[in-house]
């Protein structure tokens, strides 16, 4: 690289970024194809790996070229005959994606020049609907915000329910210390509405809540979103084929009637607190990661805190510093994924390349995804591999090991640590985490202290262990998870005849791919049961799938003049046969650990079995005779 070209941008900017991504957006800027061909070709045997797989003198060939395409993109220079975005999706993704299957998926992800491919592409207005038709959307978290979104645009009048004073559902609710995404931020977000000035790698809550909010209030969305309205129940008339809403707000009850309701309220958004003896005698201060009391100074404090999961594994760190002594009670320990970037903000040089190279982000979005997006082989269960709690695959013990040695490089030096974070259950069999170290400095400080022993009791000065030893505290925070698979609750819904959906249910919720329920007109569910996903993607992209399925379902309605769709009992039974067999098959159903993917009765309820193309393909369109459609 020149010198006359890299004082024209942060010179450490080429170093700083993922290459083929850079290439290929570098490409589609300047019909350059030399950036993605030849000798620059990425190997489909190690293009998984940091920088798909590029040797150092490759990565020096196409850091040079990079620089040219960018003092050529600066000098405004003519570009060459434009490369189609279909040959640099296949530069990216490999073998793959040339299928014609993928193709579309990823172009769609890509959203290049800010199109929005999954918009509904039909309006009310052009299908001659002869009657008004409304919709109920419950809950402005990510789901419902962008179904809102998609309704309006179709011309459909549309009112979001929210219990909440404010928008963002578990980015609401969740203002722990430490708090923030798994999901890198270009994934995480909505495909049409990519945002190229994230701070960090990974946002933290309060950058995620600002993004839906000014989403909310670009799209329109916002002016439709009636807040601190708590949906107590849904009930449909037979005979006017409408659902009848029961709200609770702080001026007093009201009903709502509609055509249709997609509740999206979500898996995550009803904590879970332990049934641990003694928990309400507990004289001190004590509440749920979800529900932080921001009131209570911790400095000083002897802290306990109940569980090793998700928001523990964020918060524990961020308050280890302020607290006197702190006690972590673990019951099952969590795989760990080694993240660096974890914690870091966007570098300048990144940062610049994503301000001044078109479509960047686009492409960043689409090599996140393409990493992630045959994450189920590695969960597979090899029916001819041992049976064991260790793994269910040979693919699956090489994750173990790598997991295994990042977990044994961070705490080598403390073998009585190591003996208790490597899980005893096969990667995947529970959620992952993601750690850049800093659970291992946070558990190695003198005054931390990581206990395994089960727990007896509660008594009003602190927590006993199965042992009966007593370890005082003074603040008790439970990370113990969610209600996940008490979907819907605590708002009562009836369909057909007064059938009441819990009853009907039983505690295992099942839904026609997890959107539709026989027995239920015009009601639609979003992150519903079997969509959630453990080991590829983003929820966005499931969400993204359900709201094109429902405006597709509204269309089906109002292109017949028809009052009521509801799926057929054989589809949705079918399908659910092939959930479980599927799920059974992977390690989060082979496994006999504990964890909240499955219900009370042992059936996985919430995760997707298998691949995101799987599902994308099944949401593409609803298919008309898998529903019962009445006047």
């Amino acid at each position: 690289m020149s010198t006359t070209s890299t004082d024209r941008w942060p010179a450490s900017a080429l170093e700083e970024v993922e290459l083929p991504p850079l290439l290929a957006a570098l490409a589609a800027a300047t019909g350059d194809r030399s950036l993605v061909d030849g000798e620059l070709a990425l190997d489909p045997a190690v293009r998984m790996l940091p920088q798909g797989g590029l040797s150092p003198a490759q990565l020096h060939t196409g850091r040079q070229r990079a620089a040219a395409a960018l003092a050529r993109l600066l000098d405004d220079r003519s570009p060459q005959p434009p490369v189609p975005v279909a040959d640099l999706v296949r530069y990216l993704t490999g073998e793959a994606a040339a299928a014609e299957v993928s193709l579309p998926l990823f172009e769609e992800e890509l959203a290049v020049g800010g199109i929005d491919p999954r918009a509904p592409g039909w309006h009310r207005d052009q299908l001659d609907a002869v009657r008004p038709f409304s919709v109920a959307v419950i809950g402005a978290g990510m789901s419902g915000l962008l179904v809102a979104h998609r309704l309006r645009q179709a011309g459909i009048e549309v009112t979001v329910l929210e219990k909440n004073a404010d928008l963002g559902g578990t980015w609401h609710d969740n203002t722990y210390p430490g708090c923030r995404v798994d999901v890198h931020n270009h994934l995480y977000s909505y495909s049409f509405d990519q945002r190229d000035d994230w701070p960090h790698h990974f946002s933290t809550q309060d950058v995620l809540l600002d993004y839906f909010r000014s989403f909310a209030e670009r799209s329109g969305v916002m002016a439709h979103v009636r807040f601190g309205t708590d949906v107590r129940s849904a009930t449909f008339d037979d005979d006017t084929m409408r659902w009848t809403l029961e709200l609770r707000t702080p001026k007093g009850d009201s009903t709502v009637e509609v055509d249709a309701v997609i509740s999206a309220v979500g898996q995550l958004n009803r904590p879970k607190m332990p049934a641990i003896e003694g928990r309400d005698r507990f004289a001190g201060p004590s509440w749920h990661s979800a529900r932080w009391d921001h009131g209570v100074d911790l400095r000083g404090k002897r802290v306990a805190v109940i569980g090793t999961g998700a928001s523990a594994l964020q918060f524990v760190p961020a308050i280890s510093g302020e607290v006197a002594d702190l006690v972590v009670y673990q019951r099952t320990p969590p795989w760990l994924g080694s993240t660096p970037d974890y914690h870091d903000d966007v570098s300048a040089g990144l940062q610049w390349l994503l301000d001044h190279v078109d479509d960047l982000g686009r492409w960043y979005r689409v090599w996140r995804l393409w990493q992630t997006f045959d994450g189920t082989a590695n969960a597979t269960v090899d029916p001819a591999w041992p049976a064991s709690e260790r793994s269910v695959s040979a693919a699956n013990d090489r994750v173990r090991q790598a997991m295994t040695a990042y977990l044994e490089d961070q705490f080598g030096d403390r073998p009585d640590l190591l003996a208790k974070v490597v899980p005893s259950y096969p990667p995947s069999a529970k959620r992952g985490l993601r750690d850049n170290g800093a659970w291992a400095r946070t558990l190695k400080l003198d005054h931390v202290h990581l206990v395994t022993d089960p727990l007896r009791e509660i008594t009003p000065t602190g927590v006993v262990t199965a042992d009966g030893v007593e370890r005082p505290a003074d603040v008790i925070i439970y990370g113990t998870g969610f209600e996940a698979s008490k979907f819907l609750t605590p708002m009562q819904v009836r369909g057909r005849g007064g059938v009441d959906l819990h009853q009907r249910w039983q505690g295992d919720a099942r839904a026609y791919l997890g959107m539709t329920v026989p027995g239920f007109p015009n009601f639609f569910v979003m992150y519903g049961p079997n969509t959630n996903l453990v080991v590829h993607g983003s929820i966005t992209f499931f969400s993204e799938c359900q709201s094109r399925y429902i405006l597709g379902c509204v269309r089906l309605l109002l292109e017949g003049n028809w009052r009521s769709i509801e799926c057929r009992s054989d589809v949705h039974d079918a399908f659910n046969a092939w959930v479980d067999e599927a799920n059974r098959s992977m390690a989060w159903g082979a496994s006999s650990v504990s964890s909240w993917y499955k219900n009370e009765l042992g059936r996985v309820a919430q995760n997707w079995p298998t691949t995101l193309q799987e599902y994308w393909t099944r949401t593409l369109s609803p298919n008309r005779s898998d529903f019962a459609l009445g006047r």
